[in-house]
């Protein structure tokens, strides 16, 4: 066969669109419940992020609200997936030294995000069992990924080449979750009314869900900082190594990403 020898290098696409969209979906989802479900007189205006008059379950319950919500909360949970699928690749290629933690990553991710699919699915369905799954659900989803987002912040704060201002609300935001968590469990012991209890925790979940939103739109900002890529090659199929730091490196196999 004549002619150019064909380009063998494989196409690259950068990887911090994923978290971005992983962040703006349930933030988006949100909002738009919430401003829906007043329109509809389903629950009162205020601002929820102080008055607290409603939770984000409860603006997301009902009628065409509940539609919205679902239809993107749900993709938002396979994209977190992928994210927390592709986070250990990500510190690895950045100088993160392989551990433990870091090896659990991908799963407790994967387990979180299953449990958000689970309050998803059934947010709006009546009964008990259905109720206990939403509850569950929940609490799973902002457990899991709370311990992932500080396992992601340790590794991160441990390397000096990414200790930028952007590493640094990484790890804000990462410490700041359980905190909320921590006023959540325990305001019903702070001496307030059942109605002020209630305020409060409907305030930490609003503040909570916006946390979860700006790790992921820190992690964007990191990943794109670090120019770290996915690499696919139509030879070896998905490459599954390292971004390369050196040309030798290019033909490694691997979802990619270089500092």
């Amino acid at each position: 066969m004549t002619g150019p020898v064909a380009d063998r290098r494989a196409p690259e696409w950068p990887a911090w669109p994923l978290p971005f969209i992983a962040g703006l979906l349930p933030l988006v989802a949100a909002a738009l419940a919430y401003s829906l479900s007043i329109r509809l007189d389903i629950v009162e205006g205020c601002n929820p992020f102080f008055d607290g008059c409603t939770s984000i379950s409860r603006a997301a319950r009902h009628g065409l609200p509940n539609h919205l919500f679902r239809a993107l909360v749900l993709p938002a949970a396979a994209v977190q997936a992928i994210c927390w699928l592709m986070c250990g690749t990500w510190l690895r290629s950045v100088g993160a030294a392989p551990s433990l933690m870091l090896r659990a990553l991908p799963l407790l991710g994967l387990a979180a995000t299953v449990f958000l699919v689970l309050y998803g699915t059934f947010l709006g369905v009546d009964g008990a069992a259905y109720r206990w799954m939403r509850r569950y659900g929940v609490v799973v989803y902002f457990g899991g990924t709370c311990i992932a987002m500080l396992i992601v912040s340790d590794a991160v704060h441990r390397l000096a080449s990414t200790r930028s201002v952007m590493a640094k609300a990484l790890v804000a935001f990462s410490v700041g979750l359980p905190l909320l968590g921590l006023a959540n469990s325990f305001a019903p012991l702070f001496g307030l009314n059942e109605v002020a209890v209630a305020a409060l925790q409907n305030t930490t979940e609003w503040w909570g869900g916006l946390l979860f939103t700006l790790f992921f739109f820190a992690l964007a900002w990191l990943w794109r900082a670090s120019r770290f890529a996915i690499r696919f090659s139509t030879d070896d199929g998905l490459d599954r190594g390292g971004a390369a730091r050196k040309p030798a490196e290019d033909r490694s196999h691997g979802t990619t990403g270089a500092p």
